[in-house]
C-alpha cells in the first residue's frame, strides 16, 4: 500500500512538471512573438503602437505567469480592453492635438527626405516612344527615335526591387508577337520605373509616360550639410522642424511635409484665428442649445403624453402605449431619412401640406434658422419615447393620495403638475436627463444623414456649417476638408472631451444623491 502511495504521488509529480513545463513554453512562445511584433511595429514608425501592445502583452504574461498576481486575472481582459479601446485612443488624440499631423504633414522626416530624392525631371525635349513586347517570362522594349529610327533592349525580367542598366541597340524588326496594351503596361508601370537605358550616344533614357522614355534627371540631390538642391531652378531648400517643411530663404516650401510637435498652437489657433473662432463659438453654442432644448422637448412631450396615459377615462391604453413607443423602436437612420425626405423643399410631403394650407414653401435645408428648428423637431420625435417610458414608470410610483387631497383643494392640472408631478419625479429624472444631454452633445448620426452640417458659415476657413455640432465640425475638419487637419481637430476632439468629461463626473455626482 505504502508503494502504490508513493508511485501515484510521483506520478503526480511529473503530472505537475509537464502541466508546468506546457505552461512555460507556451509563456515564452507568446513573448518572443509579442516581441517580434513590437519590434516591426517600431521598425514601421509606430512607435506609440509598438509601445502599447508591449505593456499590454507585458502586463499579461506577468498576471497569468505569477502567482502573487493570480486574483487579477479575472479582471485583466476588462482593464487590457480600457486600455487599448479607452484611454490609449484619448492619449493619442491628445497626443495629435499638440502636433501640425495633416495631409501634408502625414510622413516622417526620412520618408519625406526619400520621396523628394525619388522625383525627376525632364532635361530634354526629346521624347522616344515605346512598346513592349512579351518574351516567355521576360519583355523586349522598343522605342523609336524622334528622329524615327527604332531601337531595342535585350531581353530583361522586370523588377521593381533594384535597377536595371540596359544598353539600346538598332532594331532589325518587330518582334514577331503583338506588344502589351496599356493595361498591362499599366501594371508593369513601377518595373519599368526601374530601367535606364543608354543610347548610343550615352544619353541616360527613364519612364516618362506610359508611352515614352526621355532623358530624366533628379530633381533634388541630398547636400552634405543636409538641404536638398533643386536642380531645376539652382534654390537650395533646409529642413524647417518648427514648421515640418524643407523651406528655402525666400520662405516657399516643399510638400509633402513631416509631423512635428508645435505645443499649443492649434489650440490657440481655435482661440486666435477668427476665421475658425466665430464658427467655433457659433457652434458650440448651437451644440449647448440643441442638446438643452433637446432635452426639455424630449422631456415635455414625453411627460404629457405618460400622463394622458394614465387618465382612468382612456381606453385601449396598451394600443395607445405600442403606437407611440414604434419611433424608438425603428431604427434612428431610417427615420432621419424619412425626415429628410418629407422636409425636402420641392417634393416633401411637409412642403406640399403647407403650401396648400398657408400658400407657403420653406426652404427647410438652406436657411439657417428653419434647417436648426428641423434638426430639433426630428430629434424631439426621435427622443420623446425614452422620456415618455420614464416618466409612465415614475408616475406610477407618486401616491394618488397626493392628486385626491390637490383636487379637494381646488387644485389646477398645472398645480398638480408643478406642485405634485414635477418635484416628485425631477431627481431620479437629472441623472437621466444630463446623460441625454451628453448623448445628444454628441449626436453625430443626425447631422450626418439629415443636414451634413448644411448651411455652410460664410467665411469659415475650415469646413465648417450652421446645423453642425462640434462632433459633426471636428469631423469634417479631419476627413473632409481639402487639409484634412488632424492636428487641429484632435485638439477640438479635446475640448469636447473635457466637456462631456465634466458632464459624466457631474453624472456621476448626482447619480448617488437618494431619491
Amino acid at each position: 500500500m505504502h508503494s502504490h502511495a508513493l508511485s501515484t504521488s510521483v506520478a503526480e509529480r511529473k503530472r505537475i512538471m509537464n502541466t508546468s513545463i506546457f505552461k512555460w513554453a507556451a509563456l515564452g512562445a507568446t513573448f518572443l512573438l509579442a516581441l517580434y511584433l513590437t519590434v516591426v511595429l517600431y521598425a514601421q514608425d509606430q512607435f506609440a503602437f509598438a509601445v502599447l501592445f508591449l505593456v499590454v502583452i507585458g502586463s499579461a504574461l506577468y498576471i497569468f505567469s505569477s502567482n502573487k498576481a493570480y486574483a487579477h486575472r479575472y479582471i485583466y481582459p476588462s482593464i487590457a480592453g480600457m486600455v487599448v479601446f479607452v484611454i490609449f485612443p484619448l492619449i493619442y488624440t491628445i497626443g495629435i492635438g499638440f502636433t501640425n499631423y495633416s495631409a501634408s504633414n502625414l510622413l516622417s522626416f526620412e520618408r519625406v527626405q526619400e520621396h523628394l530624392l525619388s522625383q525627376q525631371y525632364q532635361t530634354g525635349d526629346e521624347r522616344y516612344n515605346f512598346k513592349v513586347y512579351p518574351q516567355g517570362d521576360q519583355y523586349v522594349l522598343q522605342l523609336e527615335s524622334p528622329s524615327g529610327e527604332l531601337v531595342e533592349t535585350p531581353s530583361f525580367s522586370v523588377t521593381a526591387d533594384e535597377e536595371i542598366d540596359l544598353t539600346l541597340q538598332p532594331a532589325e524588326s518587330a518582334p514577331d508577337v503583338a506588344p502589351l496594351g496599356l493595361k498591362d503596361i499599366v501594371k508593369l508601370k513601377n518595373d519599368l520605373r526601374q530601367l535606364e537605358l543608354v543610347t548610343a550616344d550615352g544619353k541616360s533614357l527613364r519612364l516618362a509616360g506610359l508611352r515614352n522614355f526621355a532623358a530624366m534627371s533628379a530633381a533634388f540631390t541630398l547636400e552634405a550639410d543636409g538641404s536638398l538642391y533643386d536642380q531645376r531652378n539652382k534654390v537650395a531648400y533646409y529642413p524647417n522642424d518648427e514648421i515640418g517643411f524643407y523651406q528655402n530663404a525666400d520662405g516657399a516650401t516643399l510638400s509633402p511635409g513631416w509631423t512635428v510637435t508645435i505645443g499649443w498652437d492649434n489650440y490657440l489657433r481655435v482661440i486666435t484665428d477668427e476665421s475658425i473662432r466665430e464658427p467655433f463659438l457659433q457652434i458650440f453654442v448651437w451644440t449647448i442649445a440643441f442638446a438643452l432644448l433637446t432635452v426639455v422637448f424630449t422631456l415635455a412631450l414625453g411627460l404629457l403624453l405618460a400622463n394622458i396615459l394614465q387618465w382612468d377615462q382612456i381606453g385601449g391604453k396598451g394600443f395607445y402605449r405600442m403606437m407611440l413607443i414604434l419611433p424608438y423602436a425603428v431604427p434612428a437612420f431610417i427615420s432621419i431619412l424619412v425626415f429628410k425626405g418629407l422636409f425636402n423643399q420641392n417634393f416633401g410631403e411637409i412642403n406640399l401640406v403647407l403650401e396648400g394650407l398657408f400658400g407657403i414653401r420653406p426652404d427647410w435645408f438652406s436657411d439657417a434658422g428653419l434647417a436648426r428648428s428641423m434638426i430639433v423637431i426630428v430629434n424631439t420625435w426621435l427622443g420623446y419615447p425614452y422620456m415618455m417610458l420614464l416618466c409612465m414608470g415614475l408616475l406610477q410610483a407618486i401616491p394618488r393620495d397626493l392628486y385626491e387631497a390637490s383636487a379637494m383643494d381646488g387644485a389646477t392640472p398645472l398645480d398638480n403638475l408643478f406642485k405634485i408631478t414635477l418635484p416628485q419625479i425631477i431627481r431620479p429624472l437629472v441623472p437621466l436627463l444630463i446623460a441625454s444631454f451628453a448623448f445628444n452633445f454628441n449626436n453625430f448620426v443626425l447631422i450626418a444623414l439629415l443636414t451634413g452640417g448644411a448651411p455652410d458659415i460664410i467665411g469659415a476657413t475650415t469646413p465648417a456649417g450652421t446645423t453642425d455640432l462640434l462632433v459633426s465640425y471636428t469631423y469634417r475638419i479631419a476627413f473632409q476638408d481639402s487639409g484634412q487637419n488632424f492636428g487641429l481637430a484632435a485638439a477640438i476632439a479635446t475640448v469636447i472631451f473635457l466637456l462631456v468629461g465634466s458632464l459624466s463626473l457631474l453624472n456621476l455626482k448626482l447619480s448617488k444623491v437618494k431619491v
